[in-house]
């Protein structure tokens, strides 16, 4: 079984923690440090995005962290021995997410190949449809990598079940049409989106896009089996003054999230 299977299977109640960190921001050691705080906070997987210029999906703030990324030197090929580092440190499950355009300039035969080696448990593609991923699919079969695909307000419910069937281990739920960004409240149009998927989806998904309280993380988490917290996170680095106080930051909150959820 993978670490993603494992963590499923035994997870029973438990709703998942799952935050996102922009690989390389605001510096390479930074963000190993920021993980293995977050392993400590409670968070059950770890998304980590390998920057990339043009991030359609992405709202202010982690475009500004995939900038800040690029501009010291982050790549894919970075980014996979980031995650070799971290391995030697942790087994909890490490996702990449990011866009398709790295994938297809470094191959995605090769890339896959060499994810599964660095210890790369699953991939997410927001601008990747399912009915276009069949390539993607078979190496990441191949090399025993979790493929998620990403579901949204506006998801029809034909291509829904496609989405569903498609996800290897868990769905992501996008809650908004629109990009990423921390959000205050949810309106009851979102509840209605997250019930309906309950209803729909036989694999279990997390809900993200606009976490940044307990109180919405525990509100999304009500709906779902789990959320994922990006863009509040690069806020509070922005925030700290120094990487102690940013990894000390991001922990405490994490661990506030972590409560709220339980």
């Amino acid at each position: 079984m993978s670490r993603i299977n494992i963590l499923l299977s035994k997870r029973g109640s438990r709703k998942l923690l799952v935050p996102f960190f922009t690989a390389g921001f605001p510096d390479r050691q930074t963000t190993r440090e920021l993980v293995l705080g977050a392993v400590d906070a409670g968070a059950d997987m770890v998304e980590l995005g390998f920057p990339f210029s043009d991030p359609l999906a992405d709202g202010p703030s982690i475009q500004f962290s995939s900038q800040i990324a690029l501009s010291k030197g982050a790549s894919l090929a970075g980014t996979l021995s980031l995650v070799s580092d971290l391995r030697k440190e942790t087994e909890i499950p490490l996702l990449l997410m990011g866009y398709v355009n790295p994938i297809l300039a470094f191959g995605i035969e090769k890339f896959c190949a060499q994810a599964a080696k660095a210890g790369v448990d699953g991939l997410i593609f927001p601008d990747l449809p399912v009915d276009e991923a069949g390539e993607l699919q078979a190496h990441s079969a191949r090399n025993g990598l979790s493929l998620t695909f990403l579901a949204s307000p506006t998801t029809s419910s034909e291509r829904l079940k496609l989405i569903d069937r498609h996800s290897t281990d868990f769905v992501y739920a996008v809650t908004v049409a629109g990009v990423t960004g921390a959000r205050k409240l949810f309106d009851t149009t979102t509840d209605t989106y997250l019930k309906g998927l309950r209803r729909q989806l036989k694999k279990p998904f997390v809900a993200g896009f606009g976490v940044s309280t307990p109180e919405t993380a525990a509100h999304l988490a009500s709906f779902s089996d789990g959320v994922v917290i990006g863009s509040a996170l690069v806020e509070i680095i922005r925030r700290s003054p120094s990487r102690d106080k940013q990894v000390v930051a991001v922990a405490e909150f994490l661990k506030s999230i972590r409560k709220a959820l339980i």
